[in-house]
């Protein structure tokens, strides 16, 4: 199981995780923020946890573009 965590308050736009896992975010029209589809919302954590192993590896790309490492990707 993949456990991908995104802190939504502190980014800052740069469309990295787009670019590396386009099948799990996607930029808000409205504020211009990443979104990690499909998360549940607790206190500004967005969280995904999903059965599909292969989008590990896309996720890690993500998280180690991200400027400001508000992802965090676990393989569990």
């Amino acid at each position: 199981m993949v456990v991908i965590t995104l802190q939504r308050n502190k980014c800052i736009g740069c469309n990295y995780c787009v670019e590396f896992a386009p099948k799990q975010f996607q930029m808000s029209k409205k504020d211009g923020k990443s979104v990690l589809l499909h998360a549940n919302d607790k206190k500004g954590f967005f969280t995904l946890k999903s059965n599909e192993n292969d989008i590990f590896e896309a996720c890690e790309k993500a998280s180690a573009a991200c400027p400001v490492k508000i992802i965090s990707v676990k393989l569990i």
